[in-house]
């Protein structure tokens, strides 16, 4: 029997800002050493980690010797999820996401301090991602938090979050995230990865022929290429060909992911 590379431990943490117990689900190394740094991989919607197959994948890669070793934490959202994810800076024109800024509170005043204490990782230089609301929500706190992060990952990411509706005077300039980026007076110092499938959805709001999440993704990218950061360099996009907006395509993608954040240089790997 091949012995695991990773232990899996459930945690749990209460939250002042959100007023609830937040559930944790947690990867280490099984051989994890007290004495060594280990960066941190932050993931929105850690229920999903079964569905993601997360442990299978990072016990593969490690057998590989294709990424180097993490402290991965996933965060559990509950059925208050539409009201705790968004952007931190306002709710959308429905009114949902008016609990992101306090999300944004617990990762940055409550959970970071609370993982520096258990584990040996550091509160700045680490990895945030997430899936749909989950990666928007992770791109949102990294763009507002560089000190804490380096590394940012959207799958599928919910970037139409709009302050007004389709049809009640909508223009693109309205969609939120896109705004805090083209308004933002600093460049922080990250890299970013994002994802999309073209069977993500059917909505194309204007007509040309692009299925609006992959629409909203690229001009979510054009957005940070102006403010001067580099596709290729800063920047990573890859388009699955019939991906769909599910945890079978998120996973089918998470090796490459895990490569572009962790990976290790095929001349050092031994």
């Amino acid at each position: 029997m091949v012995r695991p590379l990773t232990t899996f431990i459930e945690n749990s943490i209460f939250s002042e800002y959100l007023h609830r117990e937040v559930h944790l689900s947690i990867i280490i190394p099984a051989d994890l050493d007290p004495l060594r740094v280990y960066k941190l991989l932050l993931f929105n919607d850690g229920q999903d980690f079964a569905e993601l197959q997360m442990n299978r994948q990072l016990n593969l890669l490690y057998t590989e010797k294709k990424i180097e070793q993490v402290v991965v934490v996933g965060i559990h959202a509950n059925h208050n999820r539409i009201q705790e994810y968004g952007t931190a800076v306002r709710a959308d024109y429905a009114g949902r996401g008016a609990f992101a800024g306090a999300t944004t509170k617990f990762v940055i005043h409550e959970l970071l301090p609370f993982l520096v204490r258990h584990y040996p990782i550091r509160d700045q230089g680490n990895i945030y991602a997430g899936c749909s609301l989950g990666g928007l929500m992770a791109l949102d706190i990294a763009w507002h938090h560089p000190h804490c992060f380096s590394k940012v990952a959207v799958f599928s990411g919910a970037l139409w979050w709009r302050g007004k509706a389709v049809g009640y005077g909508y223009e693109n300039s309205d969609r939120i995230m896109h705004a805090q980026i083209r308004e933002s007076y600093s460049v922080p110092a990250l890299k970013f990865w994002f994802q999309t499938g073209t069977r993500d959805e059917t909505d194309d709001r204007d007509g040309d022929g692009v299925i609006d999440s992959i629409q909203d993704t690229l001009e979510c990218i054009s957005e940070l290429e102006r403010k001067g950061y580099g596709w290729g360099h800063d920047i990573c996009y890859l388009e699955v060909q019939d991906g769909k907006h599910d945890t079978s395509t998120w996973s089918a993608v998470l090796p490459d992911f895990c490569q572009w954040a962790l990976g290790i240089r095929a001349d050092t790997a031994s």
